[in-house]
């Protein structure tokens, strides 16, 4: 019969007879999804072979024998991993490892069934692992019995089967077998386990999470800071649930949402929005009908310019719409009523810049800075950042500019621009547009700055004939993105880049666009 060493030789050869020639080169794509599968099976043999090769050793001896100081030095010259993958391989051994009796019979291992999956090649080091972890941080707070039923239940969840824990936490029913778990799936199951087991743990797993909490946002490098930290679960979920809003503004909404336009050429377009604007202001419960009305007058409900179908309007990653979306929850909760202020006043945002410098920086398209407007740099106090003169005139646009006269590092006036939309003003803006301007984007109004369409230090007044709803990102980048914005007798009109539109027409937002609205009494009863 030959030797363990001579079937290993015989693999081993195997092995690198599938690895020569390019054998795998010509492979198909479901052949190549076959050898994964199998590669997979002959790996999680593997790692059996170490793990019990290890275990039915002596813990002590076996190394030394080697030469080695210890087991992680000897996986680590033997098998050539790591310290941890030999950390993890260790763990394993221990947890699979049957003591010898007395008597000299080898006992039950700790985990006994997962032992067994894990010589049947069902799972590796890594999903055993996954499912034993956590139960063995309450595993002295288990009876025998739970303990085993969380062996059997794992590893039946190994193999396929679903598992069904009766109402005493004892029995348990196996279907049939299906897809194999992932080690995520196996970690899911382990954990539903030990809280279903062991529920008075959570208070000290939720203590943890309280002592490590928190944030810590690091020194400025290269223009930006890292921010690190953890959350408790729920602070975390909430978080989630903010950016998925912003991120999601759309949800089911009305049958066709969105930024919808009407020619903007013509006496009678003209006519109508003006009519509108001030009859749908008062009536916000009728201003959507009054809207949707309006949609119908071109006799064409598809309009190429209401969507962004093929997603050139936004280039930014999913990760840079998350910092976007976070920015504008900051936004948001500074000018919240109950958030707490700071020397008598909310929260503010401060960038400071030197007057001639902002003045030079508003030469850009949209007031905010632009290529023939580069004229310096403003600072953020605190991190001492410089950013762009565009950043401050960003900041401005939805704030307030307070002018400071330094003569010889003497103070010798202040002065303050009152350019803030009032909260009558928002909610007006808010009842025309809906939206953020600039089609395709569908974030809600309420979450978005107003834009001072003639910039303030240009003369143009803090009103709501001069100002429209933006989201951050939109905001930020107006001067570079190509998009232009203007007011015709108080209606906003946007004119998009030529790749957008090739014709570079100025058209109004229909939702901008509120027709007469009839308000119709209720019947009076006698």
């Amino acid at each position: 019969m030959n030797s363990t060493a001579e079937l290993l030789d015989r693999v081993i050869a195997d092995l690198d007879t599938v690895l020569s020639d390019d054998a795998l080169a010509g492979l198909s794509d479901a052949d190549r999804v076959t050898v994964l599968q199998g590669a997979g099976a002959v790996f999680r043999r593997a790692e059996a072979v170490i793990v019990e090769t290890i275990a039915t050793g002596d813990a002590a001896d076996f190394p030394h024998s080697a030469g080695c100081r210890g087991l992680n030095e000897l996986l680590q010259r033997t098998v050539s991993v790591d310290v941890r993958g030999a950390s993890r391989v260790d763990r394993v051994v221990d947890l699979v490892r049957r003591p010898v009796s007395l008597a000299g019979e080898r006992m039950p291992a700790r985990w006994s069934e997962l032992r067994l999956a894990l010589l049947d090649g069902v799972v590796g080091v890594a999903g055993f692992l996954a499912a034993t972890g956590p139960i063995e941080k309450v595993w002295d707070r288990l009876t025998v019995d739970q303990r085993l039923a969380a062996d059997v239940a794992l590893a039946g969840c190994a193999r396929g089967h679903g598992v069904v824990v009766d109402a005493d936490d004892e029995g348990l029913e196996a279907d049939e077998p299906g897809p194999a778990p992932t080690p995520q799936d196996l970690k899911a199951l382990a954990e539903d386990l030990a809280s279903m087991f062991d529920s008075d743990g959570e208070e000290p797993k939720d203590e943890d999470s309280r002592r490590r909490r928190g944030i810590t946002i690091g020194r400025l490098t290269d223009g930006v800071h890292a921010i690190r930290g953890y959350l408790t679960p729920e602070v975390a979920a909430q978080l989630q649930l903010i950016l998925d809003a912003i991120l999601n503004p759309k949800g089911d909404g009305p049958p066709m949402p969105g930024v919808h336009f009407a020619p903007s050429e013509g006496a009678g377009a003209g006519a109508g929005a003006g009519a509108g604007a001030g009859a749908g202001a008062g009536v916000d419960g009728d201003a959507d009908a009054g809207a949707g009305a309006g949609a119908g007058a071109d006799g064409d409900d598809t309009d190429p310019f209401n969507s962004d179908p093929r997603c050139v309007l936004d280039d930014r990653t999913a990760a840079q719409k998350r910092h976007d979306a976070l920015a504008m929850v900051f936004a948001i909760a500074a000018r919240h009523n109950d958030m707490p202020t700071l020397g008598g006043s909310a929260p503010v945002l401060v960038v400071n810049v030197d007057a001639k410098d902002l003045v030079g920086g508003m030469g850009g398209k949209g007031g905010m800075g632009g290529a023939d407007g580069n004229g310096g740099w403003a600072t953020i106090p605190g991190s001492g950042a410089h950013v762009p003169v565009s950043v401050a005139a960003h900041v401005g646009c939805a704030g307030t500019i307070q002018r400071v006269l330094v003569d010889e590092g003497r103070i010798i006036g202040i002065t303050t621009t009152d350019r803030v939309f009032t909260v009558h003003q928002r909610r007006a803006i808010i009842a025309r547009d809906k939206e953020c301007l600039i089609p395709g984007c569908h974030v809600p109004a309420s979450w978005c700055e107003i834009h001072h369409v003639v910039e303030h230090a240009r003369g143009g007044p803090t009103h709501t004939d001069n100002g429209v709803p933006l989201c951050w990102w939109h905001h930020r980048s107006l001067g570079t993105s190509g998009w232009e914005i203007r007011m015709d007798d108080g209606v906003p009109q946007v004119r998009g880049p030529r790749w957008w539109d090739p014709d570079e027409r100025w058209r109004t937002p229909r939702l901008s666009v509120l027709r007469n609205v009839h308000v119709r009494a209720a019947p009076m009863r006698v």
